[in-house]
């Protein structure tokens, strides 16, 4: 499968690695983002500085789970706001509401354009799954199943760890390895026969953090370099060219 001999399991994460989705992530969170930023500027009297939806997404929010991604972001800038509850009402001025204002930013935008997944990375799930090899995801999204269903793709995998688990199950959140390492042990395979599929830099470096036999980065944004240089083993465009090396 294009891969170092000896492994055993496939752990992929979701947006941007299966699914159409991390752009529509990327959309959401400056959204979200901006609306707060723009608001700040007027409540202090500060200069609008919008987020910017590639560089700071892909080093302060990808990968992350949600309340990681807000308070990253925040830090960022200098700004720190209160913890305050899940039930804080969406787009209170605390992490927590912040949060759920990008999450019902996403669902909405998901409801409206619908879920794609990438036709290469459906080739080679269905490949895995022909030849017996178990599969797992790995997203910090507590929308995982439900993106699952609506790209169609739920009946590939064995094992789905979200958010909902790592909070059930109090996973440290990417990039720290713990939701991969857990993947893993449901799937009843050691990490170093195990590999991880992912776009995001906070993703590819809890893949090296967990010593995984390999990491293969999915440079779907034109950051191959700043993939290997967080741990990507391989770097591919679309896992197509995985397919294609094996012949």
């Amino acid at each position: 499968m294009g891969l170092p001999d000896g492994i055993k399991a496939f752990l992929f994460d979701l947006d941007g690695v299966l699914t159409q989705t991390a752009k529509v992530h990327a959309a959401a969170w400056k959204d979200m983002f901006d609306t707060f930023l723009r608001s700040e500027a007027a409540r202090t009297g500060g200069e609008f500085v919008p987020f910017d939806p590639v560089g700071e997404y892909d080093r302060y929010v990808d990968g992350r789970p949600r309340l990681d991604g807000t308070r990253s972001f925040l830090a960022s800038r200098g700004i720190e706001l209160p913890e305050g509850t899940p039930q804080d009402p969406p787009g209170t001025r605390t992490v927590n509401g912040l949060s759920g204002a990008k999450n019902d930013t996403v669902l909405r935008m998901i409801r409206e354009q619908g879920v794609q997944p990438y036709a290469g990375s459906v080739a080679y799930l269905h490949r895995l799954r022909g030849l017996g090899l178990p599969r797992a995801v790995v997203s910090s999204s507590a929308n995982c199943r439900d993106v699952l269903r609506a790209a169609g793709i739920d009946d590939l995998f064995e094992v789905v760890v979200d958010g909902v688990t790592a909070a059930r199950d109090h996973l440290a959140g990417k990039p720290a390895p713990d939701t991969f390492l857990a993947a893993a042990k449901e799937l009843g395979v050691a990490p170093e026969h195990a590999v991880v599929f992912e776009d995001a830099l906070a993703g590819v470096a809890a893949g090296r953090a967990g010593g995984f036999g390999a990491v293969v980065g999915v440079n779907r944004t034109g950051q191959a370099d700043a993939l290997r240089e967080h741990g990507a083993s391989v770097v591919v465009d679309d896992l197509s060219q995985l397919l294609e090396e094996r012949g």
